[in-house]
């Protein structure tokens, strides 16, 4: 459609989901936070989609709630109310999401970085938490992006609202590499064959024990953790994967281009 700001492609495997609103700063308007709702619906839905990619056109990644449409608005008239399901959904998503950022990441921007599994950005993207210099709380955000974020690094960041390149963003958890320009695409690619070479249930399951909460007796929790192993090592998908192993071939879920 003419008229849409976010666009989903699906090809190869690979579902791009891609932020087209440049001149407001692919801000998440009503109209943005909608659209990529549903796309984020339909992708994760979809069984040929092996990977995610969250992307976008212009300068910038994404800078955070509408501000124009928050002014005025009361408490259970902001956007920010929508914006919970939208970073539960990458956050939960059995498939894994890969955010390509190839320009600056403010506020909720920065959230939708942290809810993917992956982020790849170019070394000239910034990022900052600028809530607070704007008497907000980086409070919905805060759910997925401490867990990134080493502790220091965390108290820093959102309290001063500094802004921190792709360097330093890499360095305290919140990206997993910063890289030049004209290798970005280059290592989005890299990071979705990767993925795609893993078991569909298996991904699913990994990133489930990945959020889970630990609790505080070891023994309960490795208990849990065999009977997970031990189901995954007798199930079909485990079974396929051991022989394509021992056939040195790829397993039967790997895409074409990723066998090769």
């Amino acid at each position: 459609m003419d008229d849409e700001l976010v666009h989903l492609e699906v090809s190869g495997g690979m579902a791009t989901i891609t932020l087209d609103s440049p001149r407001n700063r692919n801000a998440l308007s009503a109209q943005v936070r909608r659209e990529l709702s549903a796309h984020l619906d339909t992708a994760t839905v979809d069984e040929t989609v092996r990977v995610i990619v969250l992307t976008h056109t212009g300068p910038v990644f994404c800078s955070g709630m509408d501000l124009r449409e928050s002014r005025g608005a009361g408490s259970d008239d902001q956007g920010v109310n929508e914006f919970p399901a939208i970073l539960s959904t990458l956050w939960t998503s059995d498939t894994p999401v890969i955010a390509r950022v190839a320009g600056p990441a403010r506020a909720g921007g920065v959230g939708l970085v942290a809810a993917c599994d992956i982020a790849v950005a170019v070394r000239e993207a910034t990022f900052a938490f600028t809530e607070v210099r704007i008497g907000v709380v980086p409070a919905v955000i805060s759910s997925v992006v401490l867990p990134r974020l080493l502790p220091r690094a965390g108290s820093e960041l959102m309290l001063t609202g500094e802004t921190f390149d792709a360097t330093r963003a890499e360095a305290v958890g919140l990206i997993n590499a910063a890289v030049d320009a004209d290798g970005l695409d280059a290592e989005v690619t890299r990071y979705a064959d990767m993925l795609a070479r893993g078991g569909p249930r298996a991904l699913a399951a990994t990133k489930a024990l990945l959020r889970r909460d630990r609790g505080e007796h070891l023994q309960q929790d490795l208990e849990a953790m065999l009977g997970l192993s031990a189901e995954f090592f007798a199930s079909e998908e485990g079974q396929e994967g051991m022989a394509a192993f021992a056939e040195k071939r790829a397993p039967s879920w790997v895409p074409g281009p990723a066998a090769e």
